[in-house]
């Protein structure tokens, strides 16, 4: 057998990572993080179980990694969903209800994401992890800040501080009380972006997260266990 191209073993790792991603967002949303393990993650991928570690130092990174990926694909489509606009205002609105709707829609994956920005390492430093910043950056760029520097950490902040509020166990605050609160702060106009009453019209959020994941190209094989194109390391344990 012929040994195969950079450019179709680097297509396979793409798509290798792109499963486990799925896997572990699709998962987590199931069963919960504790419930999860690395094993169950390669399965649901129909990856072998040595190749998860290639990808991510751990469990946590992966799910942190795919729920950045959530959060960033989430927000594009609100950022650029029809009537396109620049208006700055319009965009900052549709950036908040991305989030705010988040917490909403998916609060098992949102609450496992806030519960690991705690742990010592904080942020994982990933692709999905800077395609986020650079959207919200871009966002309070166009809202007109004069200091981006400063003001996307502030906008970060009180957006991760609503997530929280939305979600803590017991006492959550509701979400249209947190969007009025953020609203206020940037001077929005409560129907830009997608008011609460305009989203419960819209019905039961879509379940399916395949968009968000470039895995349908079925051009080249997928990797098997006895691949060496990989250079997979050891297996890992489930933890």
């Amino acid at each position: 057998m012929s040994p195969r191209s950079a450019s179709v073993n680097e297509e396979l790792r793409r798509r290798s990572r792109e499963r486990l991603l799925q896997a572990a967002l699709e998962l987590v949303g199931e069963r919960g993080y504790e419930a999860t393990t690395l094993g169950d993650i390669a399965d649901r991928a129909g990856s072998a179980r040595g190749l998860v570690s290639y990808y991510f130092p751990g469990k946590r990174q992966l799910v942190q990694s795919a729920v950045h990926r959530l959060m960033h694909r989430t927000l594009e489509e609100a950022l650029e969903r029809e009537p396109r606009t620049d208006d700055g205002r319009e965009r900052m609105a549709r950036a908040i209800d991305a989030i705010l709707g988040l917490a909403h829609d998916r609060p098992v994956l949102m609450r496992q994401h806030m519960a690991g920005l705690l742990q010592g390492e904080g942020f994982v430093q990933c692709p999905e992890q800077r395609r986020l910043s650079e959207l919200l950056g871009q966002t309070i760029a166009r809202y007109g800040s004069g200091n981006v520097p400063s003001d996307y950490p502030m906008l970060r902040a009180l957006l991760m501080g609503a997530v929280y509020s939305a979600l803590v166990p017991g006492v959550p605050m509701p979400i249209p009380v947190l969007r009025t609160e953020l609203f206020e702060r940037y001077g929005l106009d409560w129907e830009l972006g997608i008011p609460p009453e305009a989203r419960a019209r819209a019905g039961t959020p879509d379940t399916d997260l395949s968009r968000f994941f470039a895995t349908d190209d079925r051009s080249t094989p997928p990797p098997t266990a006895e691949d060496p194109a990989d250079d997979r390391p050891t297996e890992p344990s489930d933890a």
